[in-house]
Order: C-alpha cells, then structure tokens, then sequence
C-alpha cells in the first residue's frame, strides 16, 4: 500500500487525509497511532507527523491524554474555502478565455465526456476524481500552479461536503456546469467564463443547508447557516 523507498509520513497523510474527506473515517472516529501505523505496517513517528499535518488542516482534532478523533465540519471553513476558491478560479477562467487554446479545448471535452460516463455508470467516487482533475488542469493550464496548491490546502472541508452531496444531488448538474465553462472558453468570452465558474462554485451555497439538516452529526454543532 505505501512506497517504503519515498518518505513515508506524507504518504499516510495522504491516505488518512482521503479517507476523512469521502467519509470513510466519520466524525468523531478515534484514531491511534498505533493501529494505524499496524495498518499501513510502519512505526507510530510517521502516524504521527501525518497527524499533526491533518490537525493543522482542521481534520483532526488532537486531545492531549485523550486521543485523535476526526473534527466535524466547520461551516466557516467550507465557506472561507469556497470564497477563497471561487476569486482564484473565476479568475484563472478569465485568463484562459482571453486566448484560444484548441488543445485545452479538446481535453477538457474529452475529460467531461469521461465524467458523463461515471454518472452514468453511478460511479460517484469516479466523477469526484475527475472534478478534481478538471479544475486541476485549468490552473495548470493558466501556470498558476501555487495558486491550485493554496487551494488544494484549503479545501478539505469544502471537499467533505461536496463527497457528501454526491449522496444527495444529481451530479449531472455539475457536469453540465462544467460544460457552459468549457464553452464560454471556447467563445473566447472571459466575462461568460467568470460568469459560469462563479456560478459553479456557488452551488454549494443552496446545497449546504440541505446537507446540514441530511447529516447534522457531521457538523459542528456551535455553528449556524
């Protein structure tokens, strides 16, 4: 399961760190460096280290002499995350349509058809993976590669609902947004393409209180909507 010959902490970081975002690992699931580390067959010091990373991100919550559990979802944090998401993607949209790009054009074509396939096939695991990848090859495409890596560090929260919303809403929504991004760059038109990502990354914000009420374990109590 892990590359003993790479550094093995990040590795379980970023397993335990998937493994909260899909909801393999609820809320409240108490975690032990020990059985862990038995798990993935290494000592407790990279269980560890990958703990105290997972902590710093808001997934876990580390109570000295009383253990690790797995945070709840901080509706703050879900909205900081789509705020700070939707200012540098509105923008990295903005910039690909200032410039034809047929070969982008064409990959991110091929890319939703994919994503048509893993809805149609109810692969809601697939088609998350493969949002992931969309929006990954947009900032690629506009080089703005340490802007893509300050959101991908921030959006864990973010994630842990949108995993939760594949349970919920079509994702053939999703897929369709996806499309009218696609095709406002296409047009070369950056004001339609802002337009469609905003609108994109907005969706969360009339889903979330539907989730809120579907999953109220998951959340943190003390905040509201």
């Amino acid at each position: 399961m892990l590359n003993l010959s790479a550094a093995v902490s990040p590795q379980v970081f970023r397993l335990l760190r998937n493994r909260i975002i899909r909801g393999d690992l609820e809320p409240g699931t108490r975690l032990s460096e020990a059985e862990i580390g038995a798990e993935y067959e290494v000592s407790r010091q990279p269980v560890r280290e990958a703990f105290i990373k997972l902590a710093d991100e808001g997934l876990l919550e580390i109570r000295p002499q009383r253990g690790t559990f797995v945070r709840k979802i901080a509706v703050s944090a879900v909205m900081d995350a789509r705020f700070v998401r939707e200012a540098i993607e509105a923008d990295v949209v903005k910039l690909l349509a200032m410039t034809g790009n047929p070969a982008l054009h064409r990959e991110l074509r091929t890319q939703i058809a994919a994503q048509r396939e893993r809805v149609e096939a109810g692969d809601n695991l697939g088609f998350m993976e493969l949002d992931e990848r969309f929006h990954r090859t947009l900032a690629e495409a506009a080089d703005k590669h340490h802007a893509w890596s300050m959101v991908e560090t921030i959006k864990s929260q973010m994630d842990r609902v949108r995993y939760l919303s594949t349970k919920r809403f079509p994702m053939e929504n999703l897929v369709h947004q996806h499309a009218e991004v696609v095709a406002a760059l296409e047009r070369e038109n950056p004001a339609e393409a802002e337009a469609a990502m905003r609108q994109h990354l907005q969706a969360i914000l009339s889903d979330l209180p539907d989730i809120v009420e579907d999953k109220p374990t998951y959340f943190d109590a003390s905040e509201r909507i």
